[in-house]
């Protein structure tokens, strides 16, 4: 079943994969702060929108063809998104992993900075291709609903 379209942007895309289900965010390349923080808010508004119909939803980061994401939207994600991801029932994240080394050490920044939160719990798998990342997602969300 091909994932449907629900934001398109030359920077990136949200997609609906409900074979698994989830959202995904697909970066295409480089997108400025205010691209990258719209982006992910209209993603977790998409997101809330779902999860009143799709129990439990799950969030999946095609991160292949992102570059660097700076520090400031780093600690953006760490200590305003997250929170907001948690609360709206995000506890899952797989991400396809980058082709670059810019993005792989922003993924690998997000995923430290995720690990070391207090106030959320959010599980981050990295994976090589999206199907295994979908599998993964998948998985654990079937955990999540039989737990």
């Amino acid at each position: 079943m091909p994932d449907t379209t629900l934001i398109a942007e030359p920077y990136g895309s949200m997609l609906l994969a409900a074979e698994v289900p989830c959202l995904i965010v697909q970066w295409h390349g480089f997108a400025n702060r205010q691209q990258f923080q719209s982006l992910m808010d209209r993603g977790l508004a998409l997101y809330m929108e779902e999860s009143r119909r799709t129990r439990p939803l799950g969030w999946l980061a095609d991160t292949r063809l992102v570059s660097a994401v700076t520090p400031d939207d780093q600690q953006w994600l760490r200590t305003n998104w997250n929170p907001r991801a948690h609360a709206a029932g995000i506890r899952h994240v797989s991400f396809v992993s980058p082709e670059s080394v810019f993005g792989q050490m922003s993924v690998q920044g997000y995923t430290a900075n995720t690990a070391a939160a207090d106030a959320y719990a959010i599980d981050v798998a990295h994976h090589r291709t999206l199907p295994e990342a979908k599998r993964w997602l998948r998985q654990a969300l079937q955990e999540l609903a039989a737990g």
